[in-house]
């Protein structure tokens, strides 16, 4: 790993240096970490450090480099998240800023963004235990959270070129089209659980949002860094695009009643005090709640299922995507209790086969 890590930091300030031709000597890149938080695009932290005009100068950078093929959230486009964070940046959503794109495999062997890296901590299903004594600064966290998410709807994607992303119509027979399609290519059987689900979706879909916004796609709490009590950055837009508004509030329903949230400690705002804040800011009316709520639950469950499915193939060996397929029957049956089924369905095969679990160490079953 050592040998791979210099390898990598000699290719990046190479690079680096070539960004900053005619202005920066002594390029060098330190503190070069390997992060493992999130499943999707790979992240490595690092500080840029050069000297300019007899100045020492410094600056703290993320890399985000597309996962190896397949990956999760397959198709990737990482000039796409690129230009979504580049065209955030004057409004009042906390993004990162963006500086270079890199679109050939000649660096790192895969593209990559670079980004600034911003203050914060993300609390990703773990809490701390002094929230529980401070309720007043989660409910000030929620009560943040919201107000960023209100901030990305609000944003006038035509002033602020997003047009490249579509006009939105459509967005939800997209959305269900895109999650059944990733569904039946990583099927190795009949999902008689998930296909009913689906089923159900189609059937009851409603009427989607008047109002067209940017939709985030994963407004989860652990999506979400802060500093003190503030929001000070919003991160992970792979699933971006323009669409109904009402399909962030279902994801966001979903996730902010898991367990380890910060979000469920005292003083989290409820799911309806959520929704009424959030109505109040952006003049968006949220119906249709328990619909919006199964359908994440289904995009949910697929990207567990397509998790498991790699792993049972073997492409990857993160634990993480194993214990992901154990999760996928009961959130398909916490979806379909949205819609008032609890039939005894099938849930058919979704975990990885018996001989690839068996190499995970300690696996719960």
């Amino acid at each position: 790993m050592d040998r791979e890590i210099e390898d990598i930091r000699t290719r990046l300030t190479e690079w680096f240096g070539a960004r900053l031709t005619g202005r920066a000597e002594e390029v060098r890149v330190e503190g070069l970490d390997l992060a493992s938080l999130g499943h999707s695009a790979e992240t490595m932290l690092l500080t840029l450090e050069w000297r300019e005009q007899g100045r020492d100068q410094q600056r703290r950078l993320v890399v985000r480099l597309r996962p190896p093929a397949p990956g999760l959230l397959e198709p990737y486009d990482m000039h796409r998240q690129f230009a979504i964070l580049r065209a955030l940046e004057p409004t009042p959503v906390r993004s990162p800023r963006v500086f270079w794109y890199e679109g050939s495999r000649d660096v790192l062997g895969r593209e990559f963004y670079v980004m600034e890296r911003l203050d914060g901590t993300v609390y990703e299903r773990v809490a701390p235990e002094e929230f529980a004594a401070a309720p007043e600064r989660v409910t000030a966290m929620s009560r943040n959270l919201v107000e960023q998410l209100a901030a990305i709807h609000l944003v006038d994607a035509a002033r602020f070129g997003l047009g490249f992303l579509g006009d939105g119509q459509g967005f939800l027979d997209r959305e269900l089209g895109h999650w059944a399609n990733e569904m039946h290519r990583v099927q190795r059987g009949t999902l008689p659980a998930l296909e009913r689900l689906l089923a159900e979706l189609i059937e009851r879909q409603p009427p989607p949002c008047p109002t067209i916004t940017l939709v985030h796609g994963d407004p989860k709490p652990g999506n979400f860094a802060f500093v003190g009590d503030e929001v000070s950055a919003v991160f992970d837009w792979e699933l971006t695009s323009l669409g109904d508004p009402l399909a962030d509030i279902g994801w966001a329903e979903v996730n902010w009643t898991t367990p380890g949230s910060f979000t469920q400690h005292p003083g989290g705002l409820t799911t309806d005090e959520f929704v009424r804040l959030y109505e109040e800011l952006t003049g968006i009316e949220v119906v249709h709640r328990e619909w919006y709520r199964a359908f994440q639950g289904y995009k949910m469950v697929v990207i567990m299922l397509v998790a498991s499915m790699l792993f049972d193939r073997g492409v990857t060996e993160d634990v993480r995507f194993a214990y992901m397929g154990l999760a996928v029957d009961p959130f398909t049956r916490s979806a379909l209790a949205e819609f008032a089924i609890d039939d005894d369905l099938d849930p058919g095969p979704v975990t990885a086969r018996e001989e690839r679990l068996r190499a995970v160490p300690g696996l719960h079953r």
